[in-house]
C-alpha cells in the first residue's frame, strides 16, 4: 500500500478545468489570449505564485495542478497538453512530473522554462548525504554536546548519522547499514534522480523571478519594466524570508529533522539541517520494516522531539513512527499541493518556519 494519500479522483479533470479556466479568454498561437496578454502556465504552485508576482497584471497566469494534489500525480488531458503547446511561457521544473516532461517535449520545447536552469541546483552528494555521510561517520561516537553545532552546510543522508559507540568496527559495513532495507522500499537514494523542491530554499526565488521576467519581456517588450520591477520584488520578499529562516534557526538545540520523504533538501542545505526522511524523494513508496527501525534508531539517538508529515502525504506512517519513539507529529508543508487555505507561499513559508523552531528548540 503507497504511503501517499489517495489521489484525488477529481484530480485529471480539475486540473484540467483549471488550466482551461486560466485560459477560458483562449489562447492564440503567438502565446496570447485573446485580450493580447502573454500567457504563462506553471506547473506547481511556487513556481505559479512566482509567476504571478512577476506578471502582474500584464500576463495571463495558469496552474496545472488542482490544489491539493502532488505534482508528481498530475495527468494532462489532450486538449491540456494543445493549450500548453500555446502558452507564452511554460514554467516548470523538469523531472517532476512526467506527464508535464512528455507534453513539454511534444508541444513546447521552444516556449519551456526550467527553474533548474535558473540557479545552481543541489549536487547529488548535497541532496542525498553522499560524500558528508563519510565525514560524519569519521565523527560517530561523539556527542553534539560541547561540539560546535555543524551547521555549515545541510545533509540529508541519514547515513550521516552513524550510532555512538561503532568506532570500533572502522567503517565496516556502515554503507551497508546507512541503507539496510532500502532496496525493497525504493530508497536507493542515488538512483532517484535530482530534488525537485528547489523553493523551499528562499534565496532561490530571486533568480528565477529574474529569469521569468526576462522571457516575458521577449513575449511583451513593452512590459520589460514592468516584469523587471515586480521581479525585484519578488527577490526583496524572499531575501527578507531568507533572513528571518536564518535569524530563527541561530542556536538551535537541535539540527536533524524526521519527514515523511526527503522533500526538504534545498531548505536543509540553506539552513545547516540534517533530513532524515522515512522515503526517498517519491513518497510513492511504504518504507520496510527495517528502515522505519533504522529511522527510529537515528531518531532517538539525535534527540529528535518531532516528526514532520505533509499535507499531501498520508501521516499514518510518520504517526506511527512518532508513536513507536514517543514524541509528537507537526506539519511542514511542501508547498506542491498548494499553501494553507487563505495563504500563499510567504505565508506558508513562515508556517514551516514556526513548526521548525518549536521541534528543533530554537531560542
Amino acid at each position: 500500500m503507497s504511503i501517499r494519500m489517495a489521489r484525488n479522483a477529481f484530480a485529471l479533470v480539475g486540473a484540467g478545468a483549471l488550466l482551461l479556466a486560466g485560459a477560458a479568454c483562449g489562447t492564440g498561437a503567438d502565446g496570447s489570449a485573446d485580450d493580447g496578454r502573454p500567457t504563462v502556465v506553471t506547473a506547481v504552485y511556487p513556481l505559479q505564485w512566482l509567476a504571478e508576482r512577476v506578471a502582474g497584471d500584464r500576463a495571463e497566469v495558469a496552474n496545472l495542478v488542482e490544489p491539493g494534489v502532488e505534482a508528481h500525480d498530475v495527468e494532462l488531458t489532450p486538449r491540456q497538453v494543445g493549450e500548453l503547446g500555446q502558452a507564452a511561457v511554460v514554467f516548470y521544473i523538469a523531472g517532476m512530473s512526467p506527464a508535464v516532461d512528455d507534453a513539454v517535449a511534444q508541444e513546447a520545447p521552444d516556449t519551456a522554462l526550467d527553474a533548474q536552469t535558473l540557479t545552481d541546483p543541489l549536487a547529488p552528494a548535497e541532496e542525498e548525504g553522499g560524500e558528508h555521510a563519510d565525514e560524519h561517520a569519521e565523527e560517530e561516537g561523539h556527542t553534539h554536546e560541547g561540539e560546535e553545532p555543524a551547521h555549515e552546510e545541510g545533509h540529508t543522508d541519514e547515513a550521516e548519522h552513524a550510532h555512538e559507540g561503532e568506532a570500533e568496527h572502522a567503517h565496516e559495513g556502515e554503507a551497508e547499514h546507512a541503507h539496510e532495507g532500502e532496496g525493497e522500499a525504493g530508497h536507493d537514494h542515488a538512483h532517484e534522480g535530482a530534488d525537485p523542491h528547489l523553493w523551499l530554499d528562499p534565496t532561490r526565488m530571486g533568480p528565477l523571478a529574474e529569469g521569468l521576467a526576462e522571457r516575458l519581456s521577449e513575449a511583451d517588450p513593452e512590459g520589460a519594466e514592468t516584469y523587471a520591477a515586480n521581479a525585484q520584488a519578488v527577490a526583496d520578499e524572499t531575501t527578507a524570508l531568507d533572513e528571518e529562516f536564518t535569524t530563527a534557526l541561530e542556536g538551535c538545540a537541535a539540527d536533524t529533522i524526521v519527514t515523511s520523504h526527503t522533500a526538504f533538501g534545498y531548505l536543509a542545505d540553506r539552513y545547516g539541517l540534517h533530513q532524515v526522511g522515512i522515503a526517498g524523494l517519491s513518497p510513492d513508496t511504504e518504507p520496510s520494516p527495517a528502515r522505519m527501525a533504522e529511522v527510529a534508531e537515528i531518531a532517538e539517538h539525535e534527540g529528535v522531539s518531532t516528526v514532520f508529515t505533509e499535507t499531501t502525504v498520508s501521516p499514518e506512517v510518520a504517526q506511527t513512527l512518532a508513536d513507536e519513539i514517543g514524541v509528537s507529529t507537526a506539519v511542514l508543508n511542501t508547498l506542491e499541493g498548494g499553501p494553507t487555505e487563505g495563504g500563499d507561499y510567504l505565508s506558508t513559508m513562515r508556517e514551516n518556519l514556526a513548526a521548525l523552531t518549536g521541534a528543533l528548540d530554537c531560542g
